[in-house]
């Protein structure tokens, strides 16, 4: 597969590119660039199938470089030290992300989906998602790419009544009955849909306020949903629910 890499510092991309030398040969690393220009210029020349994009360059970003290409039939790796600028919006599209210092073990692995991806020439408009992400506050988002086999499904926040762990995996319940599994952890879906309300009742379950009927006062507080399922809320979270429900209307 062939590689751009992209990062405003040169200590970076040397460190970058030695790690995937040693430990992802499916790669060809066709050029590094340090602007959005030249990246611009390298990903138009070489039309790699992965590029490795910093998000913060300067006075620019990693967003300006997609937001100047006209086609982005490529995957894209972001590469961080800034955990919170736009990370947000890269999860929300369900993209690959490695935040500095780089370990190698989510390097590889991110890599190897992206070869998958490549392999099955599965079509998703991740990228086109991400930049619709990015023109608007996290808060206000209202739709979510969830990583399925073979496809990447884009769900309405409002479709979502509820969210369980199972174990590494989270379990997305929607309004129509369906049951999507991801392979990701329900902290990471809790810590993205927080900020649009959605509430971390248990350590297991991520609920969304718009399905909640009622407050049980059994088990020390369980929440009844409208499909008439019951959800535990434990100790911890008992109050921090409660006035998140009385300032919802719930």
């Amino acid at each position: 597969m062939k590689a751009v890499l992209i990062d405003d510092e040169i200590s970076n991309l040397e460190n970058l590119q030695t790690l995937l030398e040693k430990h992802c040969p499916q790669l060809r690393i066709c050029e590094t660039t340090q602007t959005v220009a030249d990246a611009v210029a390298a990903i138009q020349t070489h039309e790699p199938e992965v590029v490795f994009l910093d998000i913060q360059m300067g006075e620019q970003t990693g967003f300006d470089v997609l937001k100047l290409l006209p086609k982005r039939n490529f995957e894209v790796i972001f590469v961080t030290a800034y955990d919170k600028y736009g990370i947000q919006a890269v999860k929300f599209a369900a993209l690959d992300y490695l935040l500095k210092p780089i370990d190698i073990e989510e390097l590889v692995l991110a890599v190897n989906k992206a070869e998958q991806k490549i392999a099955a020439k599965v079509q998703t408009s991740q990228l086109d998602f991400l930049m619709q992400q990015l023109s608007k506050p996290v808060a206000n988002s209202s739709k979510i790419a969830l990583p399925m086999q073979g496809e990447i499904r884009y769900v309405a926040l409002s479709e979502i009544v509820r969210c369980e762990a199972d174990n590494t995996y989270t379990h997305f319940f929607l309004s129509s009955g369906e049951n999507i599994l991801v392979s990701k952890s329900l902290k990471e879906y809790a810590d993205l849909l927080s900020p649009n309300g959605f509430l971390r009742t248990h350590q297991s379950h991520l609920v969304n306020p718009k399905y909640v009927k009622s407050w049980l006062k059994e088990d020390g507080g369980v929440l009844r949903l409208v499909s008439g399922e019951k959800i535990p809320v434990s100790k911890p979270n008992k109050e921090t629910v409660k006035l998140a429900l009385q300032q919802a209307g719930a």
